[in-house]
C-alpha cells in the first residue's frame, strides 16, 4: 500500500508496529513514496532496517541505493552485508560481521554454500566493516574504549550492541538481495528476529484516564495487567462479517468476554478471536499483550477506537488520519440500487477512515471524498465487485478549506423568551490560527478547544455544547462554505441563567460567537498543494518545465536519474486534473509522474473571487 493514495494503511500500521522493514527498489532506489513513508515512521519512531530489493534487475545498484538513503532519508542508514555481483550476475551477500559470503546456488534460494569472501571484495568490505563496527561501538562506552586501544571485538559483543542501536534508531541496518530469487531473504528474517524490538522492548505506552483525561495511565506489555487494546483496520469478511484488528497493548483479550470501548462510551461482547497468516486464519481463545488479532463480533467498534477493561477504563491516543482532498458525485446507475449503494459506502467508510460520504443538502446528491483519483476508483471498483452496485461517478472537485489569519474575540449570545421556559447561552470566544506549539507531536491536528473559563462564570456541563456548537460551525465555513481547519478556539467567560440555561443555548450561543469571530480574524480559503516528480527523457524537459509554471506550479529542484531528468515540483490539486493525458501528449508517452498530497496552501486573491462567486451561485 505504498501509494500515496492508501496513506491510511501505512499511518495505521505504523502506529502499532514494533519495527519495521523498508524495502527498496534496487534501480529506483528513494522514490518520493519512500520519503513519505519513512517520514511517517520517524513520526511514530519506529526502529528499522532497509532492505535494497531486485538486485537481480538490469540497472541496480546497491551503491547508488545507499547513497541516495544517506542523501534523502538518514546518514544513520549502515550496510550489514554487501551484495556479490549485481544485475544477471547477482549471486548472494559479504556477511560483513560475521566475515563471510553466503552464495545462492540455485533461483530458488535453497541450496546455500557460506565460505571466504570473494578476492575482489576483501578490500571493500573491510572499508564497509570498519564503518559499520566505528557506528557500533558508539552504543557501547567499553566497546569504545576497548576500539580506541586497537583491540579486536568479538561477533557476539558487536550485534548485541548493534541491537541496542537499532532499539534507540540510532543506526538503521542495511541489507540487500532479491526477493523474485530468494536471495538474501532468509538473512533479512534472522536480522528481523535478532535486531528489531519485541514488544517488551519497547516503552510502555501511555494512555487517558477515562474519568480524567488530564491524568496519564502507564500501559505495560504484560498480560496480567488491564486490558488495553486499539483497534486499528476494519474489514468486511464474507462469510463473519466485520473483522477488527486490534493491538493489544496491556492485559489480554478474552473470546466471549465483554470489553468496554472508551471512545463510544458502549460495552461490546467478544464473540470469536482469530489470528490472520497470509492465506489462512487460525481461531485462538485469547490474544495478550504485545501481539495482533482480529476480533469477530464488535458491532459499533471503527478504526482507532480504545478496547478496555470496564473497571479499569483508559483512552489510546487515537490515530490521526489527514484529510481527504478530492470529491466527486456519486450515484447508482439504477433506482432500486439507491439502498445498497448507501450500505457499500457505509461499510467502506468503515474499512478506510480517508474515505468520506456525505449528502449535499442543496443538490441531494452523494458526495464521496478520498485521497486522490486512484483512491476513489478503486472504492468504486470494489462497491461494484464486492457489493455489486453499478455507479455513475462525476468529474472531481477539490477539497477546498478556510482559515483564519488572525485573531479575534466575539460574544454569542443566545436568549429566547417565550411562555414558560426560556432558552439563554451566552459566552465569549477568542479564535487564532493553530500554532506548530499548539499542535505539538500531532502535526494533522486542526482544531483545538480550550476552557479557560474561571470561577464557574459557566457551569462545567455546559463547555462541551459549547465545544459541540463550534464543531459544527467549522464544517460551514465562512468565505464560500467551505470547512474550516488549522484553529484554536477558546471559551474565556460567559453567563448563564438558573432556570432557562440549556445544552441547546449554549451550543448555539457557542456556534454564534465562533462565527462571528472568524469573520473578524481575516478568513482565507485553502487549496490542497501537492508534491509532484515527474521523471522525463531531457529533450522534453522545457515543455515539461514550461506546463508546470503555468498550472501556478513551483518548480523546486531538477536531478539526474540515469539519461532521464526528474523535475521536482508543488502544483495545486485543482491544475493536476487530466494531467497523465496531457503529460503522454507532450512527452510521447515517455514520461511518467507522482504526486502525492503536501499542504493546505492560501488561494490567490482572484482564484478566492471565482470560488466564492461559483458557491453563490
Amino acid at each position: 500500500p505504498g501509494h500515496v493514495d492508501f496513506t491510511v494503511e501505512v499511518e495505521r500500521s505504523l502506529r502499532v508496529l514494533d519495527g519495521g522493514v523498508v524495502v527498496f527498489d534496487g534501480v529506483a532506489g528513494v522514490e518520493p513514496q519512500s520519503e513519505t513513508v519513512w517520514h511517517q515512521a520517524e513520526k511514530y519512531q519506529v526502529p528499522r532496517m532497509c532492505f535494497i530489493n531486485k538486485l537481480d534487475r538490469t540497472g541496480a545498484d546497491f551503491y547508488k541505493d545507499l547513497a541516495s538513503i544517506h542523501e534523502r532519508l538518514s546518514k544513520r542508514a549502515v550496510p550489514i552485508q554487501l551484495p556479490i555481483g549485481q544485475e544477471d550476475h547477482f549471486q548472494g551477500v559479504v556477511d560483513l560481521l560475521e566475515q563471510k559470503a553466503i552464495v545462492y546456488k540455485d533461483d530458488l534460494g535453497k541450496d546455500i554454500e557460506i565460505g571466504d569472501i570473494p578476492a575482489d571484495l576483501v578490500e571493500k568490505a573491510k572499508e564497509y566493516r570498519a564503518k559499520l563496527v566505528e557506528a557500533i561501538v558508539e552504543q557501547d562506552e567499553s566497546l569504545m574504549t576497548a576500539y580506541l586501544e586497537g583491540k579486536d571485538i568479538d561477533v557476539v559483543s558487536l550485534k548485541k550492541a548493534l541491537r541496542v542501536g537499532v532499539l534507540a534508531n540510532e543506526i538503521i541496518p542495511v541489507l540487500c538481495g532479491s526477493a523474485l530469487k530468494n536471495k538474501g531473504v532468509q538473512l533479512l528474517l534472522d536480522a528481523v528476529s535478532s535486531y528489531l524490538p519485541s514488544p517488551l522492548d519497547k516503552p510502555p505506552v501511555s494512555a487517558h484516564d477515562y474519568e480524567d483525561e488530564s491524568k496519564m495511565i502507564e500501559c505495560r506489555p504484560d498480560a496480567a495487567g488491564n486490558l488495553a487494546a486499539l483497534a486499528f483496520k476494519v474489514a468486511t469478511d464474507p462469510f463473519v462479517g466485520r473483522l477488527i484488528f486490534v493491538r493489544v497493548y496491556s492485559g489480554k483479550l478474552v473470546s466471549g468476554s465483554y470489553v468496554f470501548n472508551a471512545t463510544t462510551g458502549n460495552k461490546e461482547r467478544i464473540s470469536r478471536i482469530v489470528r490472520l497468516h497470509a492465506n489462512k486464519r487460525d481461531e485462538i481463545s485469547e490474544v495478550q499483550a504485545g501481539d495482533i488479532a482480529a476480533v469477530i463480533g464488535l458491532k459499533d467498534t471503527v478504526t482507532a477506537d480504545t478496547l478496555c477493561d470496564p473497571d479499569h477504563p483508559v483512552i489510546l491516543e487515537k490515530i490521526v488520519f489527514p484529510q481527504p482532498v478530492i470529491s466527486v458525485a456519486i450515484e447508482p446507475k439504477t433506482k432500486a440500487d439507491q439502498e445498497k449503494m448507501g450500505m457499500a459506502l457505509q461499510k467502506l467508510g468503515e474499512e478506510d477512515p480517508t474515505f468520506r460520504v456525505e449528502s449535499n443538502e442543496a443538490t441531494g446528491q452523494t458526495i464521496i471524498s478520498g485521497m486522490g483519483e486512484l483512491h476513489l476508483e478503486i472504492l468504486v471498483d470494489r462497491m461494484k465487485r464486492e457489493f455489486k452496485v453499478e455507479a455513475n461517478v462525476g468529474a472531481p472537485q477539490v477539497a477546498f478549506k478556510e482559515t483564519i489569519r488572525k485573531t479575534a474575540e466575539a460574544e454569542g449570545k443566545y436568549i429566547k423568551q417565550t411562555g414558560g421556559r426560556g432558552q439563554y447561552g451566552h459566552c465569549y470566544l477568542t479564535v487564532e490560527p493553530l500554532t506548530a506549539e499548539d499542535k505539538g507531536e500531532n502535526a494533522l491536528l486542526n482544531f483545538l478547544f480550550v476552557d479557560a473559563v474561571k470561577g464557574g462564570r459557566i457551569p462545567r456541563e455546559y463547555i462541551s455544547p459549547i465545544e459541540k456548537g463550534i464543531k459544527e460551525a467549522l464544517d460551514r465555513g465562512i468565505v464560500a462554505g467551505y470547512p474550516l481547519l488549522n484553529i484554536k478556539a477558546t471559551v474565556t467567560d460567559g453567563s448563564y441563567h438558573e432556570v432557562d440555561s440549556s445544552e441547546l443555548a449554549f451550543k448555539m450561543a457557542g456556534s454564534m460567537a465562533f462565527q462571528d469571530a472568524c469573520r473578524k480574524a481575516d478568513p482565507v480559503i485553502l487549496e490542497p498543494i501537492m508534491s509532484v516528480t515527474v521523471i522525463t527523457p531531457e529533450q522534453y524537459m522545457g515543455d515539461v518545465i514550461g506546463d508546470l509554471n503555468s498550472k501556478r506550479g513551483q518548480i523546486l529542484e531538477m536531478t539526474d536519474r540515469g539519461q532521464a531528468k526528474v523535475i521536482s515540483a508543488h502544483v495545486p490539486l485543482a491544475e493536476m486534473f487530466g494531467y497523465a493525458t496531457s503529460l503522454r501528449s507532450m512527452t510521447q508517452g515517455r514520461a511518467s509522474y507522482s504526486m502525492e498530497f503536501k499542504q493546505y496552501s492560501e488561494v490567490p486573491r482572484h482564484v478566492q473571487q471565482e470560488l466564492i462567486e461559483k458557491r453563490s451561485k
